[in-house]
């Protein structure tokens, strides 16, 4: 009675969802790593590290405590979206200086020789941009990174939740096909939720001064409104193929490893 009691009000259950959360995310990076073309493992390490770490810990601690207020049931849709909303803004609050280490890192190669940054490896970029920058040009573009956070995750862990339920439920699937099929309809939302916000983020993030000093857009409005002006809604969802090739996959991977990861637990009584 007394190990049990331990087990419930201990520091563990608290920090768990952010753990299992954060080492999913790191583990399917290094899965995902080559298909995703990241110049720096660290830079995506490091993202992994803070913002999957917040926004699926966020998300679990969220939905449980709604599941709660609505006395155990299922919670509905909207609600699921509503908690992978709020948890997508905390995890890029947290993940938002690694997110900028990544960009310019993937960027520098498209750069030419002279404009290049020529990072070493993530701590380095956090350290040559708050030396050149200040500190508060860590969160540069923090605001449409919060925004396709936002959506990126209404659409992935909600998805995610609705599907287990459907699959396990209603079609009577085993836990296998459940998290294969939960999670590929996951990667799928994702993509499509965050496309147009992440194309918006990653203009801003990559944007370089002309001879004059003026850069090309003077927010993620103005980006977003010129980008609609010279190329219609569809542009925003320009290479959705390759971009849902490549978010899909590490998606549906965060999901199979947090499920792996679980189990393990649940085996060794933790």
């Amino acid at each position: 009675m007394a190990n049990e009691k331990k087990t419930q009000t201990g520091v563990w259950p608290k920090i768990k969802p952010f753990v299992n959360g954060g080492t999913s995310g790191m583990l399917a990076t290094c899965v995902i790593q080559p298909i995703d073309m990241i110049k720096g493992l660290s830079a995506g390490l490091l993202r992994q590290a803070t913002y999957t770490t917040a926004r699926l810990g966020s998300f679990k601690m969220l939905t449980t405590k709604a599941i709660e207020a609505n006395d155990g049931k299922p919670l509905p849709l909207y609600q699921k979206a509503l908690c992978g909303l709020t948890a997508g803004a905390i995890g890029a609050c947290f993940g938002s200086p690694a997110d900028l280490a990544l960009i310019r890192m993937q960027a520098d190669a498209t750069l030419p020789a002279a404009q290049r940054r020529n990072y070493s490896n993530a701590f380095h970029a956090l350290y040559r941009i708050a030396g050149d920058e200040g500190v508060l040009a860590l969160w540069k573009g923090a605001g449409p990174t919060v925004v396709r956070a936002m959506a990126l995750n209404m659409g992935m862990l909600a998805s995610y939740d609705q599907s287990v339920e459907f699959f396990k439920d209603s079609l009577g699937l085993g836990e296998a096909a459940t998290v294969i099929g939960a999670s590929a309809v996951s990667g799928f939302f994702a993509s499509a939720c965050s496309l147009p916000f992440d194309y918006v983020k990653t203009q801003i993030q990559k944007m370089q001064p002309d001879a004059e000093g003026k850069y090309p857009y003077n927010g993620s409005l103005d980006c977003a409104m010129k980008t609609l002006k010279s190329g219609g809604p569809l542009k925003f969802y320009t290479g959705f193929p390759v971009y849902c090739v490549r978010i899909a996959p590490h998606v549906m991977m965060t999901w199979i490893f947090l499920n792996q990861i679980q189990k393990a637990q649940k085996n060794m009584g933790l």
